[in-house]
């Protein structure tokens, strides 16, 4: 398994699908997955640290995660079928469930689990962006310093 962290949520044209971009933490690979509305707006107000003013999904099962003193210690995601990424939620109690990516990327964020991609799925679909390139990274880094959960369409 491979460490990974959330680079960030983009908007991917011209189908206009939302997008988070994983990177490996040792390496130069990263790793895109097709996410919806809904998901790509509670990961971006997970990374800006925004809270609703009423909690979202993923807000209320970290709440009761904290009631329940269970702690999620680690997402896995574990595989890629016909271009459908599957994940695994790993809970203090040895429990595991499984769950879709974007869900378990917008939970980690809120309880500051890690984050873990196995190499056989970041062999597959996981993208090399050498050193030189970069930069480039870093435009997207910058976009995504200026998007807003607005931007993915309607709030709930």
């Amino acid at each position: 398994m491979k460490h990974m962290e959330v680079v960030g949520v983009r908007v991917e044209m011209p189908a206009n699908q939302p997008i988070v971009l994983l990177k490996e933490t040792d390496g130069e690979r990263y790793l895109p997955i097709w996410i919806g509305a809904v998901e790509a707006t509670a990961i971006a107000l997970a990374q800006q640290g925004v809270r609703p003013a009423r909690p979202l999904t993923h807000d209320l099962l970290r709440d009761v995660l904290e009631a329940l003193n269970t702690t999620l210690t680690t997402v896995n995601i574990t595989a890629l079928q016909d271009g459908v990424f599957f994940a695994e939620l790993v809970f203090s109690s040895g429990a595991q469930v499984s769950a879709r990516p974007s869900d378990s990327i917008a939970l980690a964020l809120r309880t500051g689990a890690p984050i873990y991609v196995r190499e056989d799925v970041l062999d597959e679909a996981g993208v090399a962006i050498p050193d030189e390139q970069e930069d480039e990274v870093e435009r997207f880094r910058a976009f995504l310093d200026n998007i807003t959960p607005e931007d993915f369409g309607r709030m709930t």
